[in-house]
């Protein structure tokens, strides 16, 4: 996806809805670390913590936006 709010709007749907397999056919690990200040801000308190604790290299990443 070319548009950066289109791109947006898929990654934060697929970290509230995506099932497990859903998750590497749609997400881009380089793309979701270099969204995820933004996205923090979208998505609730538990989808922030569940990938988090999961991905442990996202919460720098959250701090520096702050």
């Amino acid at each position: 996806m070319s548009k950066p709010r289109q791109r947006m709007s898929l990654y934060r749907t697929a970290l509230h809805e995506g099932l497990r397999d859903d998750l590497p056919r749609y997400l881009n690990q380089d793309l979701l670390l270099q969204m995820w200040p933004m996205l923090h801000a979208l998505v609730g308190r538990t989808v922030r913590t569940v990938w988090k604790d999961t991905f442990p290299q996202l919460a720098p990443r959250t701090r520096a936006a702050v």
